[in-house]
């Protein structure tokens, strides 16, 4: 993320608004809530939106068509984007300690990707805006006063808060201004953060590898972390000499945000028209993406997301069709234009090797610009004999590399991953060197909705995958 001016202030030759789209045409399709949920007072939600739209942007035009540069050379397999971050940010979250973590664990997991595929890494949080999130289920029951009742399920807290109860559970619109003030927050610290430097994050004896010494890890694989570790130095040389960041400013890196696009009240109230740039902007972020629930062709976060200037991702699962997934590119990208689209193919470990490969052959016979990601997490949720929502470390590796396989079998390109993850040490995820077992799942289980990687997992997941795509 930066603050820099942009380097290129011209304006396109005409203006790419689509016809017949404006920052609000999302209404005609729907309340831009999925059927999940309703706002019982509409008049506060009128003066929260108009509060959001009068505030200062959270991102700037030039840091989101920095972002679309780098995904442009992603396209081309010249960079890699690497998207994580919680499953939902929570407001009390918002923690010197938290968001350094996070931070912390992205910046790790690049540098072992830069050395394992040996050209730049992209970073992409998903934070600083992650506040809502959708359900399988619009409404939950719970006990109450002693009482089973059901009220609507907690759906972030842009939306409602996670307490049990009916005042707790009803969309409030002041949420969503809070969540701006946040996200703000976030974003300045991160800021600084990257500002001041983050020195110690690029050498490996700082960091945590204590899960190489773990019984269960064969000699093989503790060789192979132990030899990457040790040489590690080399991916942020390489970095410095293909002109990622400056020799005497090696601490220094781009950094952007993302978010799903799921409260379409809180996108629109910041979606603006920019000075010296043609188009609008949608400043709340600078990569939306939209989930596998709310991308209906019709639906109104399609005719939202279609509008904008910025990169947008969409999920795309195992019961899409190339016929499904055309029209999805035709809408959103219609003009190919390079760095747009990506598409995040989250299809579970079982389906991937079915639903993927004609996807990504329909998508090469029609020549279009897309960058391909994957996303392993939410296809693989399990729940335990005890009920516990949780997943895989083992499954979440395996459709890794089943999509690296589909790629190279249909020549085309991995340009990314999309995972859920955290830099604390929580016990959500089973598997991994780290040892995490259905019995550690309730010793450190803090996600509100869902499992995610902790710090050991997801520094071991890059070790595998730089070594699965580096191979």
């Amino acid at each position: 993320m930066t603050d820099r001016p942009p380097t290129d202030s011209r304006s396109l030759t005409h203006d790419p608004t689509p016809e017949n789209w404006t920052p609000q045409s999302w209404r005609t399709r729907g309340d831009g809530t999925a059927g999940q949920y309703a706002y019982p007072d509409l008049a506060a939600l009128d003066r929260a939106c108009a509060r959001l739209a009068e505030l200062p942007p959270l991102v700037t035009s030039w840091e989101i068509e920095r972002l679309k540069a780098h995904i442009a050379q992603a396209q081309r397999g010249r960079r890699f984007i690497l998207q994580g971050g919680d499953c939902a940010e929570t407001i009390a979250d918002c923690r010197p300690a938290s968001i350094t973590n996070k931070l912390k664990i992205l910046l790790q997991m690049s540098l072992v990707l830069i050395h394992g595929l040996r050209m730049p890494v992209t970073r992409v949080g998903r934070f600083a805006g992650q506040y809502a999130k959708p359900r399988s289920s619009p409404t939950e029951q719970g006990d109450y006063n002693g009482s089973t009742i059901e009220l609507p399920s907690y759906f972030g807290d842009l939306i409602n808060r996670a307490e049990f109860t009916p005042a707790a559970r009803t969309p409030d619109p002041d949420l969503l201004v809070q969540g701006y003030q946040h996200a703000a927050m976030t974003l300045n610290f991160i800021r600084s953060l990257l500002d001041g430097g983050f020195a110690d994050l690029h050498h490996p004896e700082y960091w945590d590898l204590s899960f190489f010494h773990n019984a269960d890890l064969s000699p093989k694989r503790k060789a192979q972390y132990e030899h990457m570790s040790r040489t590690l130095a080399d991916g942020l040389a390489f970095m410095e000499n293909l002109g990622e960041q400056k020799v005497e400013e090696s601490t220094r890196v781009d950094f952007f945000t993302s978010h799903e696009g799921l409260n379409l009240h809180y996108e629109a109230a910041q979606t603006r028209r920019v000075p010296r740039r043609d188009g609008w902007y949608d400043l709340t972020t600078h990569l939306p993406w939209i989930g596998e629930r709310t991308r209906q062709p019709d639906g109104p976060h399609i005719e939202f997301f279609r509008g904008i200037r910025n990169p947008v991702g969409v999920k795309v699962g195992p019961n899409t069709t190339p016929d499904d997934l055309m029209r999805l590119i035709d809408t959103l990208n219609p003009h190919d234009e390079p760095g747009k689209l990506i598409l995040i193919a989250r299809m579970g470990v079982a389906k991937v090797q079915g639903s993927l490969p004609p996807l990504l052959d329909r998508v090469r016979a029609e020549g279009r610009t897309v960058l391909w990601m994957s996303d392993p997490m939410h296809g693989n949720g399990i729940k335990t004999a005890a009920g516990i929502k949780t997943r895989s470390f083992d499954d979440i590796l395996l459709e890794l590399e089943r999509t690296v396989d589909a790629h190279r079998e249909a020549g085309t390109i991995l340009g990314g991953v999309h995972f859920e993850l955290t830099g604390e040490d929580v016990t959500e995820c089973i598997g991994g060197a780290a040892g995490v077992g259905e019995h550690d799942l309730t010793r450190n289980y803090a996600s509100p909705c869902d499992p995610r990687l902790n710090y050991q997992q997801s520094l071991e997941l890059a070790f595998l995958l730089a070594g699965a795509m580096g191979r």
